[in-house]
């Protein structure tokens, strides 16, 4: 599927999320209901908003912090760890 496909819920979806990051106070009730009538459910709205946000706060402290990236070799480790244990494990 090209980026141009993407279906109405996933680009709805999408687009919510991208005003969550750009004008969140712009967003209201009206915006998820537009996200329900495509086929999500309020949970699911929920969580996608968490998820800028949290990404959002996080990207935001590793960036004011100075936290350094940790490299090639540790992010392979490191989906290497979560692929065999998942992110509930260490």
């Amino acid at each position: 599927m090209g980026g141009h496909d993407v279906p109405e819920p996933e680009r709805l979806l999408f687009d919510f999320v991208d005003r969550v990051n750009r004008v969140p106070a712009s967003i209201d009730a009206h915006d998820v209901e537009v996200l329900k009538a495509v086929g999500w459910s309020e949970e699911a709205v929920y969580d996608a908003l968490t998820v800028c946000a949290l990404f959002n706060y996080y990207n935001r402290w590793v960036d004011a912090s100075g936290v350094a990236d940790m490299g090639e070799d540790g992010y392979r480790a490191a989906g290497k760890r979560i692929a065999q244990n998942g992110y509930a494990k260490g």
